[in-house]
């Protein structure tokens, strides 16, 4: 029996849906959902090899607070062709006293402006530019995936049955109160879409037994929210 999903792609035009079987991986702690995303890609891209990524994590000293650009110095380290995409080169001092960086900002913002201003010699590609709907659907449509940066508050995938149960702000094994207005960064990794339903697919590392879908407003809510600088990881299926 197909699914709803497969009925109405089987009726559309090649590129107008697309379900790219990436890999699910569930985040371990509350802090790593960008490690868990980058671990299915590099699974997808057949790269993953866990000694290695433990290795990796060690020498670019990837701790408690993960980054974009830590992701993209990452693939960088696996050979991984990419591009980050983001409208602020650097740490945006307007996001000191948001509750979700007040406790390491300080800390951080040397940290990562550093890698900023090191990417180019680092050949970790990193651009300054908007990023539309349509350039996304046109990556994923040639087996591409990608690793964006939302505000988990407003995300709201329309398959599952309850809210997220497991979130990266709680260990695993406890429950999620967030009930906060306030921005809530969460990385999750974009698998495809269906244009005539006017969805995209992704992965939540919340989770560790499905793929997530929502609509394309909600998604551009989520994505342009403020706080995640529309920070979007282009990552190629050609690496």
């Amino acid at each position: 029996m197909r699914t709803e999903a497969e009925a109405a792609g089987s009726q559309l035009e090649p590129g107008d849906f697309v379900q790219l079987p990436v890999p699910i991986i569930q985040q371990l702690y509350h802090w790593d959902c960008g490690l868990a995303c980058s671990r299915m890609v590099l699974r997808y891209l057949g790269q993953l090899d866990d000694g290695e990524f433990e290795s990796a994590l060690q020498e670019l000293r990837l701790t408690r607070s993960i980054w974009t650009i830590d992701l993209a110095y990452l693939m960088r380290h696996f050979g991984v062709r990419h591009r980050f995409c983001t409208q602020t080169l650097g740490v945006d001092k307007g996001y000191k006293n948001q509750s979700f960086y007040r406790k390491h900002f300080d800390t951080e913002e040397t940290r990562v402006n550093q890698l900023f201003a090191e990417a180019k010699a680092c050949k970790v590609l990193v651009e300054k530019c908007t990023v539309s709907v349509q350039d996304i659907q046109a990556h994923l449509a040639q087996g591409h995936v990608a690793i964006v940066l939302v505000n988990s508050g407003v995300l709201h995938c329309d398959l599952c049955s309850s809210p997220v149960k497991y979130c990266c702000f709680a260990p695993r094994g406890h429950r999620c109160f967030c009930r906060t207005p306030d921005y809530q960064g969460h990385f999750i990794v974009l698998r495809g879409y269906n244009r005539a339903t006017g969805c995209i697919f992704y992965n939540n590392p919340a989770y560790a037994d499905r793929m997530c879908s929502t609509s394309v407003s909600n998604f551009e809510e989520a994505r342009t929210s403020y706080g995640t600088d529309e920070d979007i990881l282009f990552v190629y299926l050609d690496s």
